[in-house]
């Protein structure tokens, strides 16, 4: 019932699942019914899901006589979780088919739960495998839908990524199976108020793969339970975003060293580690985001720095400081969020190729306010979560036309350690290659 409840919420009010779900597991667990293989199992079942949804559609609209868009979605809901756990669990299938049909009984009625039922049981006759051969393209006469249907991606996704990945058919399989993967909890120490050695004391806590200051929870488990998170003297930050920040603060910059912006700073993981590590060097930090709701999340994350900082709630595009004020800017940009796949499953399935056009004029007028923030000699860090050359290079290169006086910096020795980070300048940072989201960084000094 909680996992029905948890996708209904994500299909009928665009809801995210990373944000839907941990509130209905803790009224469960306060309810004192629900323990925490439930807490797995329902968490499995949501993302599982997710993920596969686009197989998982294929599959039922096999088993149904009707357009799958004349399922109602509801019905489909309860078809997909049950799909997942015949395909997709170890769960036995008489179990799965049970356990689906009282759920429909339930939520749906009678005369539902038999049309389920008998939909379920024609999926329950073969496996995830033979499935795939009835209902995916052979690779060689369409290799885009084929990998579209078997991992799970709409294939302008899978045709985007493997653009922007380059390479063979093994490089793709291997990002595309990544983004099927539940990612790990990762913490960060913000510096100065927290250090690894206390979240490493944490049960199957282990050292990140290449940021000093990550720790990976490789047991999942509840962060928010964590004294330091609660404290906010440490968060939940992936290691590419860590990565972003720490390349930009990394870079030398020519005469002082005082002044930093992070223009585009909500939720405000990134802006609390360079807070911090502004602190560090006598620096202060100023974070801008447009939304409010999101401007308190940043003012949130920052609460007890241990150096200067401000939080204003300003558009990136129509700044309210001076030209040339800021020594170090990172502008993380808005995006279609490919890069996070992992994390929100559904965006996946809800993106569309025309969200790059609704992206892009934003993308670059927020680059240009950042060169145009900082001052000759400074740094600016173009960042985004999203791998698509719609995103990255091109936004760059558009941008870098208007700016002659500005130069592309070889971001690589700023990651040190970190392999696979291609030719430069740039960096693409890869689920598969890195254990990170698919973040992109690109650093640019003004040089006159």
């Amino acid at each position: 019932m909680l996992a029905f409840e948890a996708l209904r919420a994500v299909d009928e009010r665009d809801a995210y699942a990373n944000l839907v779900l941990p509130p209905l597991l803790r009224k469960a667990r306060e309810k004192g019914d629900f323990d925490g293989r439930d807490a797995a199992l329902a968490t499995e079942l949501v993302y599982g899901t997710l993920r596969r949804q686009g197989t998982y559609d294929a599959v039922i609209a096999a088993c149904v006589d009707r357009p799958l868009r004349e399922v109602d979605p509801p019905v489909l809901d309860v078809l997909s979780l049950g799909a997942h756990q015949l395909l997709g669990t170890r769960i036995p299938s008489h179990a799965a088919v049970s356990a689906s049909v009282e759920l429909a009984r339930v939520v749906l009625g009678d005369g539902r739960a038999k049309f389920v039922n008998a939909v379920l049981r024609k999926i329950a006759q073969h496996d995830l495998d033979s499935w795939l051969e009835q209902i995916a393209p052979p690779y060689d006469d369409d290799p885009e839908e084929h990998l579209a249907v078997v991992h799970a991606h709409p294939r302008w996704v899978v045709s985007a990524l493997w653009d922007s990945l380059g390479g063979g058919r093994a490089g793709i399989e291997d990002l595309l199976e990544a983004d099927n993967e539940r990612p790990e909890v990762t913490l960060v120490a913000r510096p100065g108020r927290a250090g690894t050695e206390e979240l490493l004391t944490e049960e199957a806590a282990v050292p990140g793969r290449w940021s000093p200051y990550a720790v990976r929870l490789t047991e999942g488990g509840e962060p928010g339970a964590i004294q330091a998170v609660k404290d906010g003297r440490a968060g939940v930050q992936d290691e590419g975003s860590q990565l972003v920040a720490l390349a930009l603060a990394n870079v030398p910059v020519e005469g002082r060293d005082e002044r930093w912006l992070d223009g585009c700073a909500g939720p405000g993981g990134k802006a609390a580690l360079l807070a911090a590590l502004a602190a560090e060097r006598g620096a202060t930090l100023l974070a801008s985001e447009k939304q409010p709701h999101r401007a308190g999340l940043v003012a949130k994350a920052l609460a007890g720095n241990p150096g200067p900082y401000q939080v204003i709630t300003a558009d990136g595009t129509r700044p309210p400081w001076r030209p040339g004020a800021f020594d170090r800017v990172l502008m993380d940009v808005p995006c279609t969020g490919l890069g996070a796949l992992r994390r929100r499953p559904e965006a996946r399935w809800r993106r569309r190729p025309d969200d790059l056009d609704a992206f892009a004029p934003l993308q670059r007028g927020l680059l240009r306010t950042a060169l145009e923030s900082v001052r000759v000699g400074g740094v600016v860090g173009y960042a985004t979560c999203s791998p698509h050359l719609a995103e990255t290079r091109a936004v760059v290169a558009d941008v870098l036309k208007q700016f002659p006086d500005a130069d592309l910096i070889d971001a690589r020795p700023f990651l040190p350690g970190v392999p696979a980070l291609g030719d430069g300048p740039d960096v693409q940072l890869w689920p598969h290659l890195h254990g990170t989201d698919a973040m992109y960084l690109a650093l640019i000094r003004r040089t006159a």
